[in-house]
């Protein structure tokens, strides 16, 4: 039997490791770098500038020339073929701009007469041998918008936004430079959509305050513009439907010689990235400041200077990827992160650059007309040490701050992948169960096994006991439907019982204890709760009703119209600054402690019970008191035993999942704020400074939950995926190493306590 208990135990070693190892197999790839290589050489002949655009399977990529002539090149001549593709212009005109919306493929043209064409293009594709797509390129004229007649486009853009479209340009040059911009309406109806109506040329030159446009940028959402001028300052106006306004105008690059080099949008169209000569980037976001009520751009991120400027910038069309390039350096950094995913050194001086919509290719023109494939193999950009544990400065945040939010609805969406909020919710959440589970099981274990009559002690054990056999589901289900809505409106009545019960039974059994020894010898040895059984019940009671009381005297709040209201749920957010929500985690203390505390005063009470009785009646012999054989004698004895209970209901309590998702509203929140620390300067809007991820009114969501919760709808091996697993990790790593730290300490105890 020993040879089988022994092997037995290897068995469970192996198995926990092997469960370790195979979790960080799968956490492991979070961490590693993007990785770039060069997989085709494509060839332009006769080509020595222009732009390049790749295609969905990045098998047909296109070059323009800035002429008329639009032409594809396969990557795979044996699969594709070379096609040619003549862009419809009026005749006398010539280009004097183009830009290609990638994320669109749009080619938008700005003519020497006046005008703006925006072409489409299109691809095909059918199934070919060994899974190669055949792709066939085209393109149609989308729209030919007409601005100034006779002055020549130096920049355009245009955006389509279904109902409302938007286009903008700067024509001219220097000082004669003019900033237009005309919107376009197309009304819609059970017909289907109606003809296009351009509105009025509107000239915003005046809006610059005398400065000379030089760059311009349309977001996907056609009401506002973004403009880039001579003295490096980015002006960001907004149509208010009967006009435009400035609303903000900034110099993303303060200094001298230190002027825009240039500016673009990454996915979303909610931040801003802006270059200068240097080679600095910066990244500005879209937020509304504490104290407006409008979004701004706000700097939220800083980039390691690119030594030799930035020649090229390219947003993803995936994610919040972006890469530069110069004659030295192509570069991969990921916005979120703020981190730089790979590097590769270049020998020649990049024409253009380009990404097909996967963000699985990068494709570089040469000086030669060769294009230059490259493989980019980055499944995990939004992941890292600090996305999972450092406070961010997401989109749409004043401030950084440490968030849990995974998926979205939308493809432009910022993952939002902090772990820090379900680190502190679990430990929150255990922490408000052991809170109010250990007093009472650790007191009761003490009670049963030293105090109470052996014939009702048969009684109460197997019924402590029986509690433990309570499914987690049901005591969720109470928890949200029953417990959750009873506590909301009695608070006060909560804390008068959490206060009176324990107060009275003390100040009772201070009074038995002081009792003549005839008095006390009424009642036999064990059968005392008959006297604190009623006592408890009546303070109860008493405790239920005087909430109220308390409410009306101690929790007014001011309501919005001046009036006073006796009200705990208004008086908490507008005294501290934090919420208050109906499943939080007083909830989760009481109903997590419910499913604790059998766990513990089973373990503990069986640990009291077997303390010789030898000792415990040479100490009675000696002279001392039930109580003092029991604090100096029984609790030093059976310590070890105790602790294990404590450290099997704290595992009890941070491994539950039910009770938390049902009774706590599931949220991954800490404070308005984002912060951490209790008590950091700022932090909440009330009188005191309260950290809301400690607050015990509100809700939580703990490892265990955001798993079990989570991991049924995340894609296999996805960023998402592996997140949940490195959750599963910091779980694991919690309470292995409390566990390793309490047995330790355990045979310690055991050693110094050992009796015989």
């Amino acid at each position: 039997m020993t040879s089988v208990i022994g092997f037995g135990g290897v068995c469970i070693v192996v198995a926990v490791f092997g469960i370790f190892a195979f979790i960080l197999s799968e956490v492991f790839p979070l961490f590693g770098k993007a990785r770039l290589h060069e997989t085709a050489r494509v060839g332009f002949p006769g080509t020595s500038g222009g732009i390049i655009g790749l295609d969905e399977w990045s098998q047909l990529p296109f070059h323009y020339d800035g002429q008329r002539t639009l032409r594809f090149q396969p990557v795979n001549p044996a699969v594709n073929r070379a096609q040619q593709v003549t862009l419809t212009l009026p005749d006398a005109a010539t280009v004097t701009s183009h830009r290609f919306d990638a994320e669109h493929d749009r080619l938008i043209l700005g003519l020497s007469d006046g005008q703006v064409a925006v072409f489409q293009l299109k691809y095909t594709s059918s199934s070919a041998a060994k899974g190669t797509p055949v792709v066939t390129g085209t393109s149609f004229r989308e729209r030919l918008l007409p601005l100034t007649p006779g002055l020549p486009v130096e920049t355009a853009d245009y955006k389509d936004a279904g109902d409302r479209k938007l286009v903008a340009a700067i024509q001219g040059k220097g000082g004669d430079a003019k900033l237009l911009v005309t919107a376009l309406r197309q009304t819609r109806s059970l017909m289907g959509a109606g003809q296009v109506k351009m509105g009025e040329r509107i000239d915003l030159t005046a809006k610059l305050e005398g400065q000379h446009p030089e760059r311009l940028l349309i977001p996907g959402s056609a009401d506002s513009l973004i403009v880039g001028t001579d003295r490096g300052e980015v002006f960001y106006l907004f149509s208010k439907g009967i006009g435009w306004e400035v609303r903000q105008h900034f110099k993303p690059f303060e200094g001298e010689g230190r002027q825009l080099g240039g500016i673009d949008l990454l996915l979303g169209d909610v931040s801003l990235v802006a270059w200068n000569a240097e080679g600095a980037v910066r990244i500005f976001s879209l937020f509304v400041p504490e104290g407006q009520t409008t979004r701004v751009f706000g700097q939220t991120k800083a980039f390691p200077p690119l030594a030799g400027g930035v020649l090229h910038y390219l947003p993803s069309q995936r994610n919040k990827s972006f890469a530069l390039a110069n004659d030295q350096v192509l570069r991969v950094c990921h916005a979120t992160t703020e981190g730089v995913r790979a590097s590769v050194k270049l020998a020649f001086r990049p024409v253009d650059l380009a990404s097909d919509e996967k963000n699985e290719h990068l494709a570089l023109l040469d000086p030669a007309g060769f294009l230059h494939l490259f493989e980019v193999d980055d499944p995990h950009p939004e992941a890292g040490f600090r996305a999972f544990f450092s406070r961010i400065w997401y989109e749409g945040s004043s401030k950084p701050k440490y968030e849990w939010q995974s998926t979205s609805g939308t493809d432009d969406f910022e993952p939002k992948l902090s772990l820090t909020p379900l680190i502190i919710g679990s430990l929150k959440g255990t922490l408000y169960a052991l809170f109010f589970a250990v007093p009472i099981a650790l007191l009761a274990a003490i009670f049963v096994a030293q105090f109470m009559h052996p014939e009702v002690k048969k009684v109460v054990k197997p019924i402590m006991e029986i509690m433990a056999s309570l499914p987690s589901v049901v005591l969720g289900f109470l928890a949200a439907l029953w417990l959750a809505p009873l506590i909301e409106s009695r608070v006060p009545s909560v804390l008068a019982i959490s206060l009176l019960i324990p107060l009275l039974s003390a100040l009772l059994g201070f009074a038995w204890s002081r009792l003549p020894i005839r008095y006390r010898n009424l009642l036999p040895k064990g059968s005392e709760y008959l006297v604190l059984l009623p006592v408890v019940i009546l303070t109860g009671w008493v405790g239920w009703q005087l909430g109220p009381v308390l409410e009306r005297a101690l929790f007014v709040t001011t309501t919005p119209e001046g009036g006073r209201i006796a009200d705990f749920r208004l008086w908490w957010p507008q005294v501290t600054g934090t919420p208050y929500d109906q499943r939080n985690c007083l909830v989760v203390g009481f109903m997590m402690g419910f499913a604790v505390i059998p766990i513990i005063f089973t373990i503990s009470e069986d640990s009291l019970s077997n303390v010789p009785p030898s000792i415990i009646s040479a100490s009675e012999a000696l002279g001392a008191s039930r109580w003092q054989v029991v604090r100096t004698v029984v609790l030093p004895v059976a310590s070890a035993g105790i602790f294990s209970a404590l450290m099997i209901g704290f595992g009890r309590a941070v491994g539950e999942t039910m009770i938390v998702v049902m009774a706590t509203g599931n949220t991954a929140i800490m404070d308005a704020n984002g912060h951490l620390l209790l008590g950091e300067p700022g932090l909440g809007h009330g009188r005191f400074p309260l950290a809301d991820h400690w607050n015990i009114f509100n809700g939580m969501r703990t490892l265990s939950a955001n798993i079990a919760v989570e991991l049924p709808e995340a894609a296999v091996h996805s960023t998402h995926y592996r997140t949940l697993f490195l959750g599963a990790m910091v779980l694991f790593l919690m309470t292995f190493s409390l566990n390793t730290a309490a047995e330790l300490l355990r045979q310690r105890l055991r050693e110094k306590f050992r009796v015989g």
